[in-house]
């Protein structure tokens, strides 16, 4: 009797709502594989489009698995974690986004019924651990390298890279002509970190093969005054001065206040206004440039002035086009045009005001020092540059990493088969639970090439028992057979050059690990909403204090009189 009498201990605010214990786990794990569910059709070359229409009615058309994520308003705990993850995957290699949600998501998957059954969830997540560590050595070794190739053959090796990752996209019907594109300009920045400094313009209008890249800088004609069409249009081996300064008559600030005794001192004052800008104007000239760009306003007294004297000058630059031509010519940007020297001034082999679409482009190509690119897109519709921009990205990430280290694996699902072999074996030589865990991790990477077949409308059991056959064979060479898109059979990845930089797999199997184990170690949810007395106490405050104030004033008023 005494125990029922014991008091209630309360220790969360009323109204927090915690959920613990098995039930809540696999109500984790079912809002993870509902994410999934959202992006699983987006994989591979047949993949489908996700159209997602915000509140403020804008419109995006895409199949990049983190683009989707991003742009799904999810507010599911656990369900953020797969959000963060295709983040880090595209920030790290660019691609691979909806690979790591589906592991991820297949993963926890396969470890429900086990969850369910009153496994401990650690055991699940160090038999996992262990799986994914012999998983991607088992990736390192059946890796190839490119190092040590010819420019060459280098280039077409990393053209086949990006031609993988473009076919899944939407404009992979060009893949051959966007992915020498985006090998040549990853190749003109060289070791530059900077992926800023390769720009890309988008021009609605015209076909996608209408696209092309500049060995260099290219912006849009930015706002300009009259005199502007006055100036040349094209210079070859023109010297590029960079401004960081206004070049135009300052207007007085609003309060500023000049006591003249005499009127003639106001034309004095006028004329030292127009002086200053001359002056300036003079010391650019002088510099030998021919073409000046700011960052700020040029205005009409300049512009007409460059155009008399043969000078072409562009105000309003954007920043980062500035700093690319600062990079690319060898300039540096000036904030003041005294002691311009030589060493401060950029140059080019040409120079150029060329019409794209309906726009006016200012292109600078054969840069010395070279290490920066443009790409500029057409197409129709805007939603479709934009999504063809995303794909870009995508790909020049890509061949970057394939380039840095070199290594790459066949695509199509045969890695994942590969592996998924390798681990079955492997699970066979440990005694134990942890080999049913390793047998379903083995299982669950299977997930890439049944949703590759899926997705293309062909039958996944017919094509995974056809490649399991092949990867069985004791010899090892079926190792490189991954689904074939075309057919609907199986095919030698790296004969058909499906391939895939080892980092972006290796990032892959790595990240969908941590967040499966992340969600299996949760345990307790606990939601702490603001109670509304506690709103309802701070709203009265807050006007408690308003009214005393007011009345606090009106009394000390009433007293002086």
């Amino acid at each position: 009797m005494a125990a029922m009498m014991q008091p209630q201990i309360i220790l969360l605010k009323e109204g927090t709502d915690t959920s613990q214990g098995k039930a809540q786990l696999v109500s984790n794990i079912n809002a993870c594989t509902a994410v999934a569910d959202v992006v699983r059709t987006t994989l591979g070359p047949r993949g489908m489009d996700k159209l997602i229409h915000d509140d403020k009615g804008s419109v995006t058309i895409s199949n990049d698995g983190a683009t989707i994520m991003k742009l799904l308003d999810i507010v599911h705990p656990a369900a953020k974690i797969l959000v963060d993850i295709a983040k880090s995957q595209d920030s790290e290699v660019g691609d691979g986004t909806t690979t790591v949600v589906l592991l991820a998501a297949e993963f926890l998957r396969e470890a429900k019924p086990f969850i369910e059954d009153g496994v401990h969830p650690q055991n699940l997540i160090r038999s996992f651990r262990s799986a994914s560590y012999l998983a991607i050595e088992k990736i390192k070794e059946l890796a190839v390298s490119i190092q040590g190739k010819s420019l060459e053959e280098k280039k077409s090796l990393l053209a086949k890279c990006a031609a993988t990752t473009l076919s899944s996209k939407l404009i992979g019907g060009e893949k051959d002509f966007f992915a020498s594109m985006v090998v040549d300009s990853v190749i003109a920045i060289e070791d530059e970190d900077r992926l800023n400094m390769i720009g890309i313009k988008k021009v609605p209008g015209g076909t996608m093969r209408d696209s092309f890249l500049v060995n260099g800088v290219a912006f849009k004609k930015t706002f300009s005054y009259a005199g502007f069409e006055q100036q040349p249009k094209k210079f070859l081996n023109p010297r590029i001065l960079l401004l960081n300064i206004e070049l135009e008559l300052k207007s007085e600030k609003e309060n500023a206040e000049i006591r003249l005794s005499d009127p003639s001192q106001y034309q004095s004052i006028v004329d030292a206004e127009w002086n200053i800008i001359y002056d300036k104007l003079d010391k650019c000239v002088k510099s030998g440039a021919k073409v000046v760009l700011s960052r700020l306003a040029i205005g009409d007294l300049a512009t007409q002035y460059f155009a008399d004297r043969d000078i072409f000058c562009a105000g309003r630059v954007a920043e980062e086009d500035l700093q690319r031509v600062a990079a690319a010519a060898g300039g540096t940007v000036q904030t003041s045009v005294n002691n311009v020297i030589d060493e401060v001034l950029g140059t080019c082999e040409i120079f150029e005001e060329k019409q794209v679409g309906n726009e006016r482009f200012n292109i600078f190509s054969g840069c010395p020092s070279g290490r920066t690119a443009t790409i500029v897109l057409r197409g129709g519709a805007d939603q479709f540059i934009e999504e063809a921009e995303r794909s870009l990205h995508d790909a020049i990430m890509i061949v970057r990493r394939a380039a840095k280290n070199s290594t790459v694996v066949a695509g199509g699902g045969a890695i994942d088969m590969e592996i998924s072999r390798y681990l079955r074996q492997h699970a066979r030589t440990i005694a134990g639970k942890s080999q049913l865990f390793i047998n379903s991790y083995a299982k669950a990477l299977e997930v890439i090439p049944r949703q590759l077949c899926d997705n293309a409308g062909f039958d996944a059991t017919d094509v995974l028992n056809k490649l399991r056959q092949k990867h069985a064979l004791p010899s090892g060479e079926g190792a490189p057979y991954g689904v074939d898109i075309n057919t609907g059979g199986i095919a030698d990845s790296f004969a058909n050059f499906v391939w895939e930089p080892a980092v972006v797999k290796i990032n892959a199997i790595n990240a969908a690990t941590e967040a499966a184990c992340l969600i299996l170690s949760v345990d307790e949810t606990v939601k702490n909403p603001k109670s509304e007395s506690a709103q309802g106490e701070a709203a009265a405050g807050a006007m408690g204090g308003r009214g005393r104030g007011g009345f606090r004033g009106r009394g000390r008023g009433m007293r002086r009189r």
